[in-house]
């Protein structure tokens, strides 16, 4: 009797130093996670500042040249022909290809295009270093003169890169939200929301369903003009905003835990300013 007393004594105290072992692991799995994570957001705060810092040293150039009238413009290319925010991160990094943001929100981020191997910065932070929540990079057929961008970036839960998408679900955040600055190295651009949809990587068998992302090239009018009634067709809610055949569009997607391969993407357009006849002095 007093022997089956002494082995569930030592059954108890296995199982309870079994769960104290289980609740360090995890312990120190999360603050392992914590940490990585928050390594990772200040690698990107820092990142934006250093975009900050080029353009205010741009403009104290310009005051240094004309500190009483300051009728100059401050510089806005640098001799590479990068915008002069964005080359100190170019020369450090020739894959990166733009920058996007959103006021407001933590997205403020370099956006990498490798086309030779797209998803090289899945799991990659803008040094080229291993991030779990990787870089915001581009799809195929991208350019900088293209007519169709689209942007990945990981759902992370503390709101990293992608993380804070999802609330584009909601016709007032996108409404607070609607505009969002793509800009590539060498141009400025500002988007306004289209739509918001959620929806998913399809089976190859799989008919008559709407692969966004296989509409990198909309060069084409009847492409152009497919995506743009798919998308509406998707659309959460009702923008307001159309797009016509020669505006730019732009296209977020990061992933989705509403259903298996599930993603939420949220679609912008440039309007394009019309062209003018420009007088040819003949009068």
């Amino acid at each position: 009797m007093a022997s089956q007393k002494k082995r569930r004594r030592g059954w108890r105290t296995y199982a309870l130093l079994l769960c104290l072992a289980v609740f360090l692991v995890s312990g120190g799995l999360l603050v392992r996670d914590l940490v990585r994570s928050a390594g990772e957001q200040a690698a990107n705060r820092d990142l934006a500042q250093q975009v900050r810092a080029a353009r205010e040293a741009a403009l104290e150039q310009t005051k240094e040249r004309d500190p009483v009238t300051f009728e100059w413009e401050p510089p806005k290319y640098a001799p590479s022909g990068n915008l002069i925010q964005y080359d100190p991160l170019w020369q450090q990094n020739n894959d990166m290809a733009g920058w996007l943001y959103i006021e407001d929100t933590q997205i403020d981020l370099p956006v990498m295009y490798t086309p030779s191997h797209l998803e090289k910065y899945l799991r990659r932070a803008f040094d080229g270093s291993y991030a779990l929540s990787g870089s915001l990079f581009l799809g195929a057929d991208w350019s900088p003169g293209a007519d169709h961008a689209i942007i990945y970036g990981h759902n992370m839960k503390d709101g990293a890169m992608f993380g804070g998408l999802s609330k584009y679900k909601d016709a007032d955040y996108a409404q607070a939200h609607s505009v969002i600055h793509f800009d590539t190295l060498t141009e400025e651009r500002e988007y306004i929301v289209l739509a918001a949809f959620y929806s998913r990587v399809y089976e190859q068998q799989a008919e008559g369903v709407f692969r966004y992302y296989q509409y990198t090239d909309l060069s084409d009018r009847d492409r152009f003009e497919e995506y743009v009634r798919q998308v509406q067709a998707a659309a959460l809610y009702d923008t307001g905003v159309d797009a016509q055949y020669g505006d730019r569009l732009l296209t977020l997607s990061t992933c989705s835990y509403h259903r298996d391969n599930g993603r939420f993407v949220v679609v912008a357009c440039q309007k394009q300013e019309p062209q003018t006849d420009q007088p040819d002095g003949s009068d």
